[in-house]
């Protein structure tokens, strides 16, 4: 199994002590965590894409860079790229560029994008996201794939033989199509035989299962084969401490946190109480044995290869924080991986020259 930490930098006051960091000092947060994500042996680190508060993650490829100049060896993911509400030319150059300074560690989480702001900031709306998507996606795949692409769609100019530069050092890019309940997301993956990423946050498991279950159906019946269709999954909240009392205890502010805000904004609450929490979601809150054994139980239903965990402090302390990291490594990562056999990331087709090798 792959490890990764995922931020949707959210820049909000700590539930504890109530300070908010200015948005430099929180980018700067997010990149040293991902320093010490590499230096702990995580597999890869993914920065989301958020247009509204209480995020400031609305450019990864930019962060992403920042990161790939401070680190030399971990996956670099976007999770998810909204390529709904992006120009498919401009991502690809924006990718392509990373791609290249990062000696080929990026990979790409597509999604349509969630949120109000996207609607009043890039006039994107519930009545086309998923048709932008799509497009997006295929023009973004003909740009990385070919040098010269002749094309033509609904939501941007045509292109005739265009040349879009620099060219990646990935000839063949892994690009994960994440989806929490859709099977619009789901059906795109499957068609182009490509990795699914699955949310897994809000729900208990059932639904996400279903939808992992219609994408295996959906990847036999456009002729792959079942044995090469790839999965992922997200969790709704991280903490590891000695005791799986004392990780509960030190999660609760974070939990309560996040309920609290649900309610206001009117969100679902799936989750009354930090113990159901723990319980029927996907939370990796406890001791090692616990989380080991959870991760089994998810694995039994969605047959998944990659997970991601928070990278953020979100209320715990950095010095428990960065214990819970510790003891997720030490104890936990080696029995799962030796458990629950991973296909390679893109990160580690490294060769010493820094060329890409499929």
């Amino acid at each position: 199994m792959k490890f990764l930490l995922l931020t949707l930098i959210a820049h909000h006051p700590d539930p504890v002590t109530g300070e908010k960091k200015s948005p430099a000092d929180r980018l700067r947060e997010v990149i040293d965590a991902a320093v010490l994500a590499e230096e702990l042996g995580f597999d890869g680190f993914a920065v989301g894409e958020r247009h509204e508060d209480p995020f400031i993650s609305s450019s990864p490829p930019v962060v992403l860079s920042n990161i790939a100049a401070k680190t030399s060896t971990i996956g670099l993911f976007t999770a998810v790229t909204t390529l709904s509400l992006l120009d498919p030319v401009r991502a690809f150059e924006d990718y392509s560029t990373l791609d290249n300074l990062s000696g080929g560690r990026l990979e790409l989480i597509i999604g349509k994008g969630n949120g109000a702001a996207q609607a009043e900031l890039f006039q994107v709306t519930t009545a086309d996201q998923w048709d932008r998507n799509r497009e997006g996606y295929e023009l973004f795949r003909a740009l990385w794939d070919s040098e010269h692409v002749t094309w033509s769609g609904r939501f941007r100019p045509p292109l005739a033989d265009a040349k879009a530069l620099p060219r990646p050092l990935q000839r063949k890019i892994r690009i994960w199509h994440g989806s929490a309940t859709s099977r619009d997301s789901v059906d795109l993956a499957a068609r182009h035989g490509d990795p699914l990423f699955s949310a897994n946050v809000t729900y208990p498991i059932e639904p996400y299962a279903e939808l992992v279950r219609h994408y295996r159906r959906q990847w036999a019946s456009y002729g792959h084969n079942p044995e090469d269709a790839l999965i992922g999954a997200g969790t709704a909240g991280f903490h590891i401490a000695p005791t799986s009392q004392r990780a509960a205890d030190e999660y609760r502010p974070v939990f309560e946190t996040r309920l609290a805000f649900a309610r206001r904004a009117g969100l679902p609450v799936v989750f009354e109480s930090i113990e159901d929490f723990i319980d029927r979601s996907s939370a990796l809150v406890g001791s090692p044995q616990q989380v080991i054994d959870k991760v089994g139980r998810y694995h039994e239903q969605l047959g998944h290869e990659v997970i991601h965990l928070s990278a953020d402090t979100d209320g715990v302390t950095a010095a428990q924080k960065r214990q819970s990291l510790e003891l997720f490594q030490a104890d936990v990562a080696p029995v799962l991986r030796e458990k629950i056999p991973s296909r390679p990331l893109a990160a580690q087709h490294h060769v010493k020259e820094g060329a890409y090798q499929p």
